[in-house]
């Protein structure tokens, strides 16, 4: 048996920016992201950095930022870094999710990273199971999560990543969908509604779709303005 792998901190930042800030002059705004992006490019250098739009999909966030630091410091340095930028001075943090990645006890699939993705979509939740659950012998537990993941690999396009939150944060778990094919994810959630496990679930809201994308295109679904042809009407200039 080799060492223990190493574990991570793992945090989502959902961002709601100030309908005022749209109404800056295009230099103010682009130099605000332009900061924004600056401290997002520091920390991915050695990082797990990736960024989400909900513009469309949710009414009280704007962004996702998901970090990931094997040390806590880093991941408050990060956020401290980001706070100095002139874009967060009209950003509020009107969700924010806490966890680490651990070896799950029902599965050998690897959990220890939230893996850096590759799908269109991310769909996240907080999630916190009854007390009920905890009070069940280990090996009932364990067979009734084994329906859970049959379900679940009945759905290859959507890959799952868990991380824990206990004590951390309010939630036990952060969950963490990703895929393609939004549907599939539909279909996914409403057949895990039918299982076992589904009944020892206490709370799963809210959920979250996100668009992945890169922080410049993210913040330009805040205004519509493209960054790049700010960039590039500056070098014109």
């Amino acid at each position: 048996m080799g060492s223990m792998p190493v574990r991570h901190f793992v945090k989502y930042t959902f961002l709601k920016v100030d309908p005022a800030w749209r109404r800056l002059d295009d230099e103010r705004r682009a130099e605000d992201k332009r900061e924004f992006i600056a401290a997002c490019e520091d920390f991915a250098d050695g990082h797990l950095l990736r960024a989400f739009s909900l513009v469309g999909t949710r009414g009280d966030a704007d962004l996702m930022l998901l970090s990931q630091a094997q040390n806590l410091e880093r991941i408050h340095e990060f956020h401290v870094v980001l706070a100095q930028s002139g874009l967060m001075k009209w950003c509020e943090i009107p969700y924010s999710f806490l966890a680490m990645t651990k070896p799950s006890e029902y599965s050998d699939e690897s959990r220890l990273e939230v893996r850096p993705g590759h799908g269109s979509y991310l769909f996240v939740y907080p999630f916190v199971k009854t007390r009920a659950w905890y009070a069940l012998p280990a090996d009932e537990r364990w067979r009734i999560m084994q329906e859970h993941i049959r379900v679940g690999r009945e759905y290859p396009s959507v890959d799952l990543n868990t991380s824990y939150s206990f004590g951390l944060d309010d939630q036990e778990f952060v969950v963490a969908f990703e895929t393609d094919e939004p549907a599939d994810f539909l279909d996914l959630v409403q057949r895990l509604r039918t299982t076992e496990s589904s009944s020892y679930t206490l709370r799963d809201t809210p959920t979250f779709t996100c668009i992945a994308c890169s922080v410049s295109r993210a913040l330009g679904a805040l205004d519509g303005a493209a960054l790049a042809e700010t960039v590039v009407a500056d070098l014109q200039s």
